[in-house]
C-alpha cells in the first residue's frame, strides 16, 4: 500500500497563517500608539480640570443656587490661593524628575517668611527685630529670603549627593530643623508692621504673575536647555547619565538648590500677602506641592513630567478646595478627598509606567 500525501490545498488551509489579519491588527496597534504619542500628555489632565469645574458648577446650582464658574471674585481668590503652592510645585517637580523628593519646602517657607519679614519691618514697628535695620529697600529682604531658601536647598542636595542619604530622609531632617529654626528665630513671636513696598509683593495679582513667570522660565529651561536634558536623564537612569559624562552629584545639588530658592520665593510672597511672618506658615505646603506635581503627570519614579502639567495639577487642587468651600463642605472632608486624589494620582502613575514598559 503506497503512502499518499494530503492535498496541497488542505495543507495550505491548515499551516498557512492569515497574514492579512495579522498585518491589519499590527497596523491598527501602530496607529493607536502613534495617536497616543501625538496626543499631548497634559490633555487628559486638562480634561479632568474641566470636568471638575463643570461638576462643581452643576452641584452649585443644585445645592447652593449659585454659579461656581461665573463668579469673578471666587476665581481670583482661588488662583491667588494656589499661586504660592504653584511656585513651590515648580521646584518640587524638578526634584521628582530626578527620582527624588523634597519634604522640606513647607518649613523652608516658614523660615524664609520669618527672616525676610524681620528685614522688611518699617520704622513704626513697636517690636522691631533689628531696630537699626528698618525701612530697608525692598530688594534686601527679598534677596535674603531667596538666599535662605537656596541654603536650605543646598544642604538638601549636598546630603543627598555626597552622603548617599535617601532624599526622603535628608529632606525630612531639613524639614524638622527648618521649622525649629523658624520658631527659634523670634521665640515663636510673629513679625509684623512690614513696609508697604514689601507688602506690595503679595498684593493684587502679583503672586499669580510671579507663579506664571516662574513656571514659564523653568518650562523653557527643562525643555530647551542642557539643564533639562540632564535632569530628565538622571531621573530615567542615573547610572547611564553618569556613564554619558553627566556630573550627577553636581547636578543634583543644583536641582535641590533651585527648589529651595523657589521655596524661599514662596516664603517671601506668603509673608508679603499676610503682611507678617509667622513660624506656622507653610504647614503641609510640601504635600500640596508634591500632589500638584503628581496630579500633573510627573512620575515619582523620575524622568517623566512637565511644568505645564504641574500648573494644571495646581489648578486642580485649587478647584477642589474652592469647590468644597463653595458647597460649604467641612475642611476635614476636604483633607480626606485631597488625600484620596493623591493616592489616585500615584496609582494612575503606576499604570502609566506599566503601560510604558509594555509599549517598549
Amino acid at each position: 500500500m503506497s503512502w499518499r500525501s494530503p492535498p496541497v490545498s488542505r495543507m495550505a488551509t491548515i499551516d498557512k497563517p492569515d497574514l492579512s489579519q495579522s498585518l491589519d491588527s499590527h497596523r491598527a496597534r501602530g496607529n493607536a500608539a502613534d495617536r497616543a504619542r501625538h496626543w499631548p500628555a497634559e490633555a487628559s489632565i486638562l480634561l479632568v480640570l474641566l470636568g471638575l469645574a463643570l461638576a462643581f458648577e452643576l452641584l452649585g446650582w443644585i445645592f447652593v443656587k449659585q454659579s461656581f464658574l461665573f463668579n469673578e471674585q471666587r476665581l481670583v481668590v482661588m488662583i491667588l490661593q494656589v499661586s504660592v503652592i504653584g511656585i513651590i510645585a515648580v521646584g518640587v517637580t524638578q526634584v521628582i524628575l530626578t527620582a527624588g523628593i523634597d519634604l522640606s519646602s513647607g518649613s523652608v517657607v516658614a523660615l524664609t517668611a520669618m527672616v525676610s519679614a524681620s528685614l522688611a519691618q518699617s520704622s513704626d514697628a513697636v517690636r522691631a527685630i533689628y531696630p537699626s535695620l528698618t525701612d530697608l529697600p525692598v530688594v534686601v529682604p527679598v534677596l535674603v529670603g531667596l538666599a535662605v531658601g537656596a541654603l536650605a536647598g543646598l544642604l538638601n542636595g549636598t546630603l543627598i549627593a555626597w552622603t548617599s542619604i535617601p532624599p526622603f530622609i535628608a529632606t525630612l531632617g531639613v524639614m524638622v530643623s527648618a521649622r525649629g529654626l523658624a520658631k527659634w528665630y523670634t521665640h515663636g513671636q510673629p513679625v509684623s508692621m512690614l513696609t508697604d513696598r514689601y507688602a506690595d509683593i503679595g498684593s493684587g495679582a502679583v503672586p499669580v504673575v510671579i507663579f506664571l513667570a516662574t513656571a514659564l522660565i523653568f518650562h523653557v529651561a527643562l525643555r530647551y536647555t542642557r539643564y533639562g536634558k540632564f535632569t530628565y536623564a538622571i531621573g530615567a537612569n542615573p547610572q547611564a547619565a553618569r556613564v554619558s559624562g553627566i556630573r550627577v552629584a553636581k547636578h543634583l545639588i543644583l536641582v535641590y538648590t533651585l527648589a529651595g530658592t523657589l521655596s524661599g520665593l514662596a516664603g517671601v510672597v506668603t509673608s508679603a500677602r499676610a503682611e507678617s511672618g509667622q513660624s506656622g506658615m507653610g504647614m503641609m505646603y510640601e504635600l500640596d506641592a508634591i500632589a500638584a506635581a503628581v496630579i500633573g503627570g510627573t512620575s515619582l519614579s523620575g524622568g517623566v513630567g512637565r511644568i505645564t502639567g504641574t500648573v494644571i495639577g495646581t489648578l486642580i487642587l485649587g478647584v477642589v478646595t474652592s469647590g468644597f468651600t463653595f458647597l460649604r463642605i467641612d475642611a476635614y472632608y476636604q483633607e480626606i478627598v485631597k488625600g484620596a486624589i493623591i493616592v489616585a494620582a500615584v496609582i494612575a502613575d503606576q499604570y502609566r509606567q506599566r503601560a510604558r514598559i509594555r509599549g517598549v
